[in-house]
């Protein structure tokens, strides 16, 4: 559980600066799996971030939850941001694998990026909200 309380800590106060330390956290050929991305490697990853601050303002990961088993771990999350002035939330999960040396090996998000995020945006939002209805069960 040492290994994902200090990655979690990083994450927590991850900003342009500290990104720099990635390598500190993810093995050189970590797997990063999410609604939006499927990649190898920590220079991908970094990338991933290094996007996530260029496209919005004030990005932070706020830790709800944890759970660590051996080489493993789960955490739960909000991540919170601005885009155009307006506030964002995103709640999701990942689960981490670390290896040998205790750097994550594989990463994997979990969120529902049609509820968490496109319909709460402009122009698709409503759309998207029409969709989920027409797919929602009924009589319950």
């Amino acid at each position: 559980m040492q290994n994902l309380d200090r990655l979690l800590q990083w994450y927590a106060a991850l900003d342009r600066a500290s990104l720099e330390r990635i390598d500190e956290f993810y093995a050189a050929q970590a797997l990063f799996k999410d609604p939006f991305n499927d990649v190898k490697g920590v220079r991908s990853i970094r990338a991933i971030f290094a996007h996530m601050f260029a496209t919005t303002e004030d990005p932070r990961f706020v830790i709800l939850d944890r759970v660590g088993q051996g080489e493993q771990g789960f955490a739960t999350w909000r991540f919170e941001f601005r885009l155009k002035g307006h506030f964002y939330t995103v709640l999701g999960a990942t689960h981490f694998r670390f290896d040998e040396a205790g750097r994550v090996s594989e990463h994997r998000d979990y969120w529902d990026a049609a509820e968490e995020l496109w319909q709460k945006l402009p122009v698709i939002g409503g759309p998207v909200k029409w969709l989920r209805g027409r797919f929602r069960a009924t009589g319950h």
